[in-house]
């Protein structure tokens, strides 16, 4: 008995040796039987590479000394036969035109060239790789037509061409792709639809992007819609869905087309006529409706029987309507369900009131930018889900007597341009998990209690209380700040010093307040994040500590309008990513640091009103050559005007007046060739941060005091549309060069209060474009240029106290300006100027500066 079981366990280990070293031994054989690539399609590779631009060096492995291509990056080979079946270069950041040797690689069924540079025509040869399952060439440069090739791709199941620049009708062989599931075409260029019927044949879809190809002639476009069975996905973004004639369309959205989950009509000017698309609308597939962006002025009934509705989308339309009965549209099994509302921008009337509980499921309410009133229903607050309250730019009214015990939920709250003040909420105390707060001009006029900074340690992302009359000092907030976090505490009545900051910060904005003290505490933000600094018109002293070399991703420092002093730090020359420094209006001296000229990315440079000495800097004309803005007014430059200057091509705002300079006006200004074309700033600067809700981002608005029409005038969020030379104020000598007329865009010219010689060049009435004109106390000479009359936008000029002689050139224009532009004009001919005209400097072709 016992010799049996021995010998059955002795062929059980036997036999399960046997299997392992079988199965090892295959595996084995697996491995040295793996076809390596054949050698056609590895040459076929290396010539598709040849041609393309590979700055990142992604495709480095592609060489001729590798011979199995099957090892290449992005290349993938079938096991049993070698071949090349796939090709992944997506975001490789490659550039060029696609090589015809891509029509070798005959066994290819995936390509996937999306997210890079590529460049010139789809390839027609692309239609003769049959076998392809899946082509995505989204995201690249591609121009011209679409080419129908590609409908003979009868195995694709995934097309992308969306993101690039192409033109023309879609071709109607797309009707040929039976087996596509998935469609991409948004944002493909300039394209159509003009016969819809082959969108029918493609039973198979289940994905459909069209945003911006042009619908407007395709009439049965809601037809084709509704015989797909499988679509569950359909977005037609800004497809001139409003110029489809109504009577030949009718409803997609019903039970022979029931699963749509998705669905997004943006941008269309549609009218609430477009609801017969929709109706009856009562599937319960439907997860996602946006209707933004158009004219609609509401919703109808049957929307509240939407019962699996999540998502609403329907900002930017003309509702004109008040909210309440858009609400009670919404009744019924869809308020049970609805967790995001997005209405923004929409016109809507009347008041947030009680209704709103009965949106249970409500996680995020976007009501910015309406026209409600009244006071904030105290039931918004208790729903359950709630996490993000967008309610800013209404009229609304927040009681300050809210009695709130459990709304720790709320996360994101905006109540930016609403009636908070005049105290300071106490209830917002409650808010235990809140990371992003907006107060911003909501009439508070109240210290901040000390246990607010204390509320939300380590976790508050957002802070923005700017533009109200807040007052008291700012504790400290070291710990109570998350990474890249943005604090906006500008335009109230804050005082005292600025202490301990968080060094996470990514914005801080403390601007028009009545800080004092130093700004030592900015060696503390050593983090890195740091990309906006503003510090503005405050009464802070000191010197600028010399601890910039953190900031190397800081793109905005304004400091001007303190009381600051001393040389700037040579670690200033650390910004290279600084587009913006403004430290105009303080007390720094002495010459400008050699390191600033590493500050390449500089768009816009304000150093006015200081003591700064020394020549001009060749270097800002040799290496800040994306400035649009020098200001350098108000100094103690000296020296000549440096042709280096004259090389800036971007150059819109040049001003050195008030200052030492000596020497002659260079001719070369008329190689500034930004005022020499119409158009403005091509560049706008722009800070931001992502967090929370949404990414929070704006255009920094620049401003500057410029001499405007014999006056000082502080430019706000204008300065970009500004094109103005002003040299007045200094020593300079010579004629003014003729080629200045050159200048034919140019808005302000001043060269007052110089000892200019000789006349007025005579082509002056070349320069159209002049608003400002200011020649006065210099030693100019001869008559006024008769072209002059044909300067008609002209309201300012000023020619007094120079050696000007003759007669006005007849022009209602010039005549009528007061006898002050001519006085101390000795040899002047006066005319009699007519009646009742008034003074042209009170007139204005600029509009509200």
């Amino acid at each position: 008995m016992n010799s049996c079981v021995f010998i059955i366990i002795f062929w059980l280990l036997l036999l399960l040796l046997v299997t392992t070293t079988g199965s090892q031994l295959v595996a084995a054989g697996g491995n040295d039987m793996k076809k390596k690539c054949l050698d056609k399609e590895r040459d076929a590779l290396l010539l598709i590479r040849a041609p393309l631009q590979d700055p990142h060096g992604t495709l480095s492995t592609w060489t001729a000394d590798d011979h199995d291509c099957c090892n290449w990056s992005g290349v993938t080979c079938s096991n049993q036969t070698g071949h090349v079946t796939g090709l992944d270069m997506r975001f490789y950041g490659l550039g060029g035109e696609i090589s015809h040797s891509l029509l070798n690689l005959t066994y290819l069924n995936h390509l996937d060239l999306s997210l890079n540079y590529f460049h010139g025509t789809i390839p027609t040869i692309i239609g003769s790789l049959t076998r392809l399952r899946y082509l995505n060439l989204g995201s690249n440069d591609f121009n011209g037509t679409i080419p129908r090739s590609i409908g003979s791709l009868t195995e694709l199941n995934n097309l992308d061409l969306s993101s690039n620049s192409l033109y023309g009708t879609i071709p109607p062989e797309f009707g040929n792709l039976t087996n596509l599931q998935y469609l991409y075409l948004n944002s493909v260029g300039r394209c159509r639809v003009e016969k819809v019927e082959w969108l029918s044949h493609l039973s198979q879809l289940e994905v459909l992007v069209m945003d911006g190809v042009s619908l407007s002639k395709a009439n049965h476009w809601v037809d084709a819609i509704s015989s797909l069975p499988k679509l569950f996905d359909l977005s037609l973004d800004g497809c001139e869905l409003s110029q489809v004639m109504y009577p030949y369309s009718s409803s997609f959205l019903n039970s022979s087309s029931s699963s749509i989950s998705f669905l997004s009509l943006r941008n269309n000017n549609l009218t609430s006529s477009m609801y017969r698309w929709l109706s009856p609308l009562t599937t319960n597939n439907l997860l996602s409706l946006d209707l933004s962006g158009n004219m609609l002025d509401g919703i109808p009934k049957y929307f509240g029987n939407l019962c699996s509705l999540e998502y609403l989308g329907f900002y930017n339309n003309s509702a004109v309507v008040k909210f309440p009965d858009f609400l009670n549209n919404l009744f019924g099994c869809t308020s049970l369900t609805l967790q995001m509302l997005i209405t923004r921008g929409s016109q809507f009337t009347g008041s947030l009131s009680d209704e709103i509980q009965k949106f249970a499921s409500l996680e995020s309410l976007y009501l910015s930018d309406n026209q409600l009133n009244g006071s904030i229903s105290e039931k918004l607050w208790e729903l359950p889900s709630l996490e993000t309250v967008i309610i800013s730019f209404n009229n609304l009214t927040v009681p300050s007597t809210y009695h709130l015990s459990n709304i720790s939920y709320v996360k994101y709250l905006d109540l930016s341009s609403c009636k908070v003040g005049p105290r300071f909420p106490k209830w917002i105390q409650t808010l235990k998990n809140l990371t992003s707060l907006d107060l911003s001009n909501t009439g508070i006029s109240d210290a901040i209690p000390l246990e607010f900074w204390d509320m939300w340690p380590s976790q508050l992302e957002y802070l923005n209380l700017s533009s109200n009359n807040i007052s008291g000092k700012v504790p400290d907030l070291l710990s109570n700040f998350a990474y890249d976090s943005v604090i906006d505490l500008s335009s109230n009545s804050f005082h005292g010093p600025i202490l301990n900051v968080p060094s996470t910060l990514s914005i801080l904005n403390l601007s028009r307040n009545k800080f004092s003290g130093g700004i030592s505490f900015i060696c503390q933000i050593v983090d890195g994040f740091l990309s906006f600094l503003d510090l503005s018109h405050n009464s802070l002293t000191g010197q600028l500590p010399d601890c910039l070399w953190h900031f190397d991703q800081l793109e905005v420092l304004n400091l001007g309008h303190n009381n600051l002093f001393g040389r700037l730090p040579p670690s200033i020359g650390s910004l290279i990513q600084l587009q913006v420094l403004y430290v105009y209006d303080n007390n720094f001296s002495g010459e400008l640091p050699l390191s600033l000229k590493n500050c390449t990315s500089l768009i816009s440079l304000n150093l006015g009103a200081n003591k700064f000495s020394g020549n001009v800097p060749v270097w800002i004309g040799e290496s800040l050559t994306g400035l649009y803005v020098v200001i350098l007014r108000s100094n103690n430059f000296f020296g000549t005007i440096p042709l280096q200057l004259c090389q800036l091509p971007n150059l819109q705002v040049l001003d050195l007046s008030m200052n030492n300079l000596h020497g002659s006006i260079p001719s070369c200004l008329s190689n500034l060739t930004s005022m020499l074309h119409q158009g403005g700033f091509s560049q706008d600067v722009y800070f931001q941060t992502t967090r929370g809700y949404a990414t929070r981002a704006g255009r920094y608005v620049d401003h500057a005091l410029i001499e405007w029409q014999g006056d000082e005038r502080e430019f706000l969020n204008t300065l970009k549309l500004l094109k103005s030379i002003d040299l007045s104020s200094n020593n300079l000598t010579g004629q003014i060069p003729n080629e200045i007329t050159n200048l034919s865009d140019l808005i302000a010219l001043n060269f007052s209060m110089n000892t200019l010689s000789g006349e007025i060049p005579q082509h002056i009435g070349e320069m159209k474009k002049l608003l400002t004109l200011d020649l006065s106390r210099n030693n100019l000479s001869g008559k006024i240029p008769s072209g002059m009359s044909q300067m008609s936008l002209l309201n300012y000029l000023d020619l007094s106290y120079n050696h000007f002689s003759g007669r006005i050139p007849s022009s209602t224009q010039l005549q009528s300006f007061p006898p002050s532009t001519y006085h101390g004009n000795k040899d002047y001919v006066d005319l009699p100027l007519p009646k009742n005209v008034q003074g042209m400097k009170n007139r204005s072709n600029i509009g509200d500066w």
